[in-house]
């Protein structure tokens, strides 16, 4: 009576089977051209990024970095990061790893953002992506290599769709919270201008809800950065297939520089896309107190007139 009764079971496991079975049948051409266009994509975005002489990287990362930053030590700092991840002999590898975070991160947000617009739009939309969401964010990460594997074979095309699907939900998520979060005493400020739904959504509810966004996106980044170690499992290079040789051989060395090129180039992405979105935040929030500022002169004005 303990025991769960072995007769109660519901075969899901099957269903998933056949369903994938179906797809692959009738639908396995669709993937094989989206393999094919998503490899040259990849190819294009790492050989761009080698092209890249390494000092111009480095010391572009560094002014990037101090203009976001606001300090010149920060920038300093994350030039030498990025340095340091190609004084280990990993700089090939790094701009591989790279190629499939931008790829990724770049489809996550094109899909994402308007995901989240419709959100925050349609509570029925909300809810029915608020359970899938919640699955994609607790489900094992070494559970979506299975169908990447299947519908798309070995090497860097599954690794970055498995890859979109682990860290795409908070973008979703963060720009639907910031759409809803604008006041609604400027939606309706703005309705009563004559503003339509695209003007309102464009002009007033994006740029009040980008910080928001932005976070977002960096926590989109930093997600797909944490994959690459899972996805060199199903036969991606760069830094994460160095972190498995090294654990298959156990080569302390050799997984210690590369688990800490992977911790700096993911430093040095989070500060600069952190900072991006706390100067947007400033910035607003500056505009709308000079807003306020000109709103109580011009009342004071007319009062003493």
């Amino acid at each position: 009576m303990r025991d769960f009764p072995d007769w109660i079971r519901f075969p899901v496991a099957d269903s998933v089977d056949r369903a994938m079975a179906w797809v692959l049948t009738n639908l396995g051409w669709f993937f094989d051209w989206v393999g094919e266009v998503g490899l040259q994509i990849l190819i294009a975005v790492e050989r761009t990024l080698l092209f890249i002489p390494w000092w111009l990287a480095v010391i572009g990362v560094g002014v990037v970095a101090w203009r976001a930053i606001g300090r010149v030590r920060s920038g300093i700092a994350m030039a030498v990061l990025l340095f340091m991840v190609g004084a280990f002999g990993y700089w090939a590898h790094a701009m591989n790893t790279l190629s499939v975070v931008i790829v990724a991160v770049a489809f996550s947000i094109t899909v994402g953002i308007p995901l989240g617009i419709l959100m925050a739009w349609n509570n029925v939309v909300r809810n029915m992506l608020t359970p899938i969401l919640d699955a994609m964010q607790t489900m094992p990460s070494f559970v979506y290599l299975i169908p990447a594997l299947m519908l798309f074979g070995l090497g860097r095309v599954p690794a970055t769709f498995a890859t979109v699907i682990y860290a795409i939900p908070p973008v979703i998520r963060l720009t639907n919270v910031g759409i809803r979060e604008v006041s609604t005493s400027v939606i309706e400020a703005s309705t009563a201008f004559g503003a339509s739904r695209w003007n309102l959504l464009f002009d007033v509810q994006l740029p009040l809800a980008r910080p928001s966004i932005m976070v977002g996106v960096n926590q989109t980044t930093m997600m797909a950065l944490a994959m690459v170690v899972i996805g060199s499992m199903i036969g991606n290079r760069g830094l994460g297939m160095e972190v498995l040789l090294a654990i298959n051989r156990v080569n302390i060395g050799q997984g210690f520089e590369a688990g800490i090129s992977i911790v700096f180039l993911a430093i040095i992405i989070d500060r600069i896309t952190t900072a991006f979105a706390r100067a947007k935040k400033a910035k607003e929030a500056s505009g709308e107190e000079a807003d306020t500022d000109a709103v109580e002169e011009e009342s004071t004005s007319k009062a003493s007139a």
